[in-house]
């Protein structure tokens, strides 16, 4: 290659068109060759052994590999052996630079980079896309030999004013490139020239100022793929200070753009596999933690089959960013893994195989340097601020050797480095006060094979094929038959310069929910459906009720025309097809059924409130201390960092229990958030006042709780929308994903309010029933005690027989009429919750996980609730019973669960009163742990969410009473209160206990006894049940065993 000495008319004539002529003057000081010369060593980060022992590894894998094309081998391990004996560094350099550029791998001797100044890196936030980087940024293309001992760093472009240039990207004849670059306009745009520095041209349009496309990579067909900000969305953890780009296609002389991402938030990294495909970071956070949530996808070119690469639920590694293919490899890649918060964009160099595993370091084969030791990942926001050595731009020379930009040392200048498997890092260049990036091999790569578009242009939907949506994870453990239905929804993003977490609603989602409407889930669990095209759409599966059984929490996107497939929820992309026809492909896809009307945004105000005004404001009309006002519609302002809601949606949302803007990432229990969980859901379906909902209304609460407590169905009535985004965000759908949809249009409404129809009299309560001998002072049991190995044990005290009035005349509908009822005889009961270290010892895998926290900005999974002496959770029915005939068989004995009579005469141990310590007015503090004073603490806030001093109670708004403190905010250490009479301990609160009978209110479900920490003393009365199925493993219920000699002699007698 001639060296070029760039010329002030050579530079003029490649500068872009829109650049002014008084800025094409280059300082004619300015002298486009640097001699670097040999580079300072950088700061140790091996000791000399290492560093012997990387160079024989790589000297032995080469001769080994190459055999005759690397001739030398034996030479250089002689020479190696020697230094060994008497090490000399200068010596020892030469070695290591003849033995790794004699690869016969390294086939080129030049390489383009970036030059650029220190002072400024120019390298985005690890949110943030190129628009969001400083205008002024000294720097230039430039390309140098690495075989030069003394390298040259000659200029290939310098832009006559101080912007950027970068994003580097080589075309495959190694003749011409692609960057990215600024105009007058201050746009950002792509740019394609020679690698000489001839033949300059701008790519993309530029004629909006208002849109930055940047980062181009060739496809093979020559057309190009960038990013393009033409969705006038803004990142929504900053406000939207920062604009989203993402992914779109071109032809070569930058018309027929078309949009294939549709990403809630940006792209980044548009790299080609070696099978023609496009891989790319997207990052999402729809109810997930944002810090940790950017996943490696793959597509096609023409957006089809867009997929999940690496890391999706997964919460390392934060960022992945530069992800590269290796060459020959379909599996394999190399990234640079980051954090968050901390560094921008540079990290740690991990090598990874996705044949291994796709979630957090399954895949990760190892880090450079870091041979032989294994990749663990960790949970982290500034991931990397203190690991050394750091990397940028990596680029694969082979499946074990890379040319990368890295900084061994906080003391290192950002170079050029060669490194490999085996731990060597080889210093290329370095140059004072300036920053090398972006390096890559001036050489010709193969052309990857060309994939056909598979879209129909013009075509407004889309397929979707789901093959059995009980495969995979989503729904482990949820029964073949239980669902039903899938409903569709899709998101609408925030614009530009708005945006956050709690401005569609409290504890709710960032974006506003469209809701499509549902299709029918065939006996197989297959279905066929059509969806609109170019949109973000989710999927919940529901129960015969309605009910959504799991979130998504994420998003596909289908191409016009396309036939998109997914094997089932949430399952592995490793994970095999069922080997059977889909019951639904036998069919034409399915439109779907309309959810009471048109496609508009779920608004709290036009699908909530109506009910609330026909069914509940005759009592919650705001009149009467302590009652919900669910009756006043009044927009108002709630607290610092929230926005404005009514009145009616500030004091319903804290009945509904939900996961908020942010959760544990790692995949959700299924059922986690089911609305049956909800106290509003709970308090309906034992018949609230005898308030009958008709199917309806049902559905229009339910659809509210599982699309996470939306309140505003348009982002015009979260507040004013800034400048012409509205406009310019559907004129950009329109032209480049032909989508024409006024996402702020407001369906007509009635002209008044529903009346209040007032429900049918409760019928009367019964009169209390009264007893011999009940109640009477106890006094605790005999105790013994079983052995469960390993030194585990579990204590019991042996409950008498007697009689007791069970119910309560007080409380809801299903606690009366009361019963008499005879337990004949005695049992012996475990005196407490079972305990997590007591079940691992039947399921040593089992995790309570997390609780989840609210607010944003979450740098772990939430509350863990993994302490060995906490109670059990997330155990089902089924998984107790399992439980029990694995403790019967070690011991012996007749272990099972307590029916809901026994469980209740242990309880109330001789009491009649609501509790075994008092009514809802005694203090619970040294009885129970339930849902008190300690809730508050549940109101947080900032970075890693600690709580607020004070809340106010739009942020402190849990169910709680506030009267009293047991001192646990969530799970408690069993027995750490005070025990009944008969010596039990937790029988009101900590968790709700499993029982060995049937929940008669509601069919198919067992009942759960106790309440928890999560509830008010009035829902963990004695007297006081609810059912799940058996199936369900709920967040707040564990279990409790006895052991009977023979079968349970339970008599319930009522008058």
């Amino acid at each position: 290659m001639k060296k070029l000495m760039l010329t002030t008319l050579a530079m003029a004539m490649l500068l872009p068109s829109a650049y002014s002529a008084t800025n094409q003057k280059q300082d004619k000081k300015e002298n486009p060759k640097k001699t670097v010369g040999q580079p300072t060593q950088p700061t140790q980060i091996q000791t000399t052994e290492e560093q012997i022992a990387a160079l024989r590894r790589a000297i032995e894998y080469l001769g080994r590999t190459h055999g005759p094309r690397y001739p030398k081998a034996a030479e250089y391990l002689s020479r190696l052996g020697a230094l060994e004996k008497n090490f000399v560094p200068e010596q020892f350099a030469a070695l290591k630079r003849e033995a790794i550029l004699a690869n016969p791998e390294i086939d080129f001797d030049r390489i383009l980079l970036v030059r650029r100044s220190e002072s400024y890196l120019a390298l985005p936030q690890n949110w943030q896309g190129n628009s969001s980087l400083k205008k002024t940024v000294e720097n230039e293309i430039a390309t140098l030999n690495i075989r030069q001992p003394n390298p040259v760093i000659q200029t290939v472009y310098k832009p006559p004013r101080p912007v950027f240039v970068g994003d580097l990207h080589l075309h495959f004849d190694a003749k011409r490139l692609l960057f990215s670059s600024t105009i007058e306009n201050g746009s950002w745009q792509v740019f394609e020239m020679n690698v000489d520095g001839t033949g300059l041209r701008q790519v993309t349009p530029g004629k909006d100022a208002d849109i930055d496309n940047y980062e181009g990579v060739y496809l093979p067909d020559e057309r190009i793929i960038f990013t393009s900000s033409t969705g006038f969305q803004g990142v929504p953890c900053v406000g939207g200070s920062d604009f989203v780009g993402n992914l779109h296609v071109m032809n070569p002389d930058g018309t027929g753009i078309r949009r294939l991402t549709f990403d809630q938030d940006n792209n980044w990294c548009p790299s080609l596999t070696s099978d023609g495909r496009v891989m790319y970071l997207r990052w999402e956070y729809t109810d997930s933690a944002h810090y940790f949530s950017r996943v490696l996808m793959r597509m096609n070119p023409d957006g089809t089959g867009q997929s999940e690469f690496y890391g999706s639920e997964s919460y390392w590694p934060n960022s992945l960013f530069y992800a590269r293919p290796l060459p020959g490899s379909n599996t394999k890649f190399i990234g640079v893994v980051g954090g968050h918060h901390g560094v921008p964009r540079m990290g740690e160099l991990v090598l990874f195989d996705t044949a291994l595993g796709r979630q957090e370091d399954t895949g990760a084969v190892q880090r450079i340097p870091g041979y032989g030791k294994k990749v663990e990942g960790k949970i982290v926001d500034s991931l990397v601020n203190a690991s050394w050595p750091k990397f940028l731009h990596p680029q694969p020379i082979s499946q074990t050797t890379f040319i990368v930009s890295a900084k061994p040392t906080d003391r290192s200048k950002w170079g050029i480095y060669i490194v490999d498997i085996f731990d060597n890092m080889l210093l290329i260049a370095e140059e004072p006060k300036m920053a090398l990036f972006e390096p890559i091999p001036l050489r010709k790569t193969p052309r990857p094979q060309i994939l056909p578009d598979r879209i129909k242009p013009g075509e407004k939907t889309a397929t979707v094929l789901l093959t059995d949506v009980h495969t995979g994870r989503g729904l482990n453990g949820v029964p073949r038959g239980v669902v039903k239905k899938l409903r569709l929804y899709y998101y609408d993003y925030s614009y530009r310069k708005m945006g956050g977490h709690y401005l569609v609603g409290i504890e709710g989602p960032w974006d506003v929910r469209r809701i499509i409407g549902t299709v029918p889930v065939h006996e197989d669990g297959s279905a066929w459906f059509e969806i609109p095209a170019n949109t973000p759409v989710a999927i919940q599966p529901l129960d015969a009720e309605g009910k959504a059984l799991q979130m998504m929490r994420s998003w596909f996107v289908g191409m016009p025309g396309e036939r998109v497939s997914c094997v089932g929820c949430h399952e592995k992309q490793n994970e095999a097809s069922p080997p059977r026809a889909a019951m639904a492909a036998r069919q034409p896809p399915v439109k779907p059924t309309p959810w009471y009307g048109p496609i508009r945004g779920f608004s709290f105000l036009r699908e909530v409130q109506p009910v609330l005004d026909r069914y509940c404001v005759g009592c919650h009309d705001g009149k009467t201390p302590g009652r919900p006002n669910l009756a006043d519609t009044t927009i108002i302002k709630t607290s610092a960092g929230m926005g404005k809601f009514p009145v009616s949606y500030t004091e319903l949302h804290p009945y509904v229990r939900r996961g908020g803007p942010e959760g544990d990432y790692s995949g959700l229990t299924p059922l986690e958030f089911h609305a049956d969980t909800s106290p509003l859901v709970r308090m309906l379906l034992k018949g609230h006042h005898n308030v009958t909902l008709d199917a309806e209304a049902r559905d229009r609460i339910i659809t509210w709780i599982d699309q996470n407590v939306p309140c505003h169905g348009t982002w015009s009535e979260v507040g004013t929308i800034p400048s012409n985004y509205a406009q310019r965000r559907r004129e950009c759908a329109k032209l480049y994903a032909n989508l024409d949809e006024d996402l702020e249009a407001i369906p007509p409404q009635p002209a008044t309010r529903p009346a209040f129809v007032s429900p049918a009299p409760e019928p009367p309560r019964p009169q209390p029933m009264s007893i011999a001998h009940w109640p009477f002072a106890a006094q605790p049991g005999e105790e013994t005690k079983l052995d469960l190995g390993n030194g585990v044990t579990m204590a019991f005290r042996k409950i008498p027989a007697g009689s007791y009035v069970m119910g309560d005349v007080n409380g809801e509908r299903d606690e009366f009429p009361q019963q008499k009822v005879d337990i004949e005889k005695p049992f012996w009961m475990a005196t407490t919750e079972v305990t997590l270290e007591q079940y691992r010892q039947f399921n040593p895998k089992h995790r309570n996980g997390y609780y989840d926290r609210h607010y944003k900005d979450q740098v772990n999974p939430g509350y863990l609730m993994d302490n060995p002496k906490f109670p059990v959770i997330r155990v089902s029915w089924d998984d107790a019973m399992a439980f029990c005939r694995w403790l019967s068989a070690r011991t012996g004995k007749r272990v099972t669960l307590p029916t809901e009579q026994q469980w209740e005469w242990a309880a109330r141990a001789g009491t009649s009163t609501p509790f075994y310590y008092g009514d809802l007015n005694t203090d619970f503090s040294k009885f129970a742990n339930l849902a008190d004073a300690q809730i508050k603490k549940l109101a947080v806030k900032g970075v890693n969410p600690q709580p607020i001093p004070n809340p106010d109670k739009y942020w402190d708004f849990e169910l709680k009473d506030p009267r009293f403190d047991d001192g646990a905010l969530h799970l408690a250490v069993v027995g750490s209160y005070q025990p009944n009479a008969f010596g039990l301990y937790d029988m009101i609160g900590n968790v709700c206990e499993w029982t060995n009978s049937d929940y008669a209110l509601r069919p198919g479900r067992k009942v759960i006894r106790g309440g928890s920490w999560a509830d008010r003393p009035k829902d963990a009365r004695a007297s006081w049940r609810w059912g799940y199925p058996n199936w369900q493993r709920p967040f707040n219920v564990g279990f409790r065993v006895i052991i009977e000699d023979a079968p349970a002699a339970t008599v319930a007698r009522s008058k």
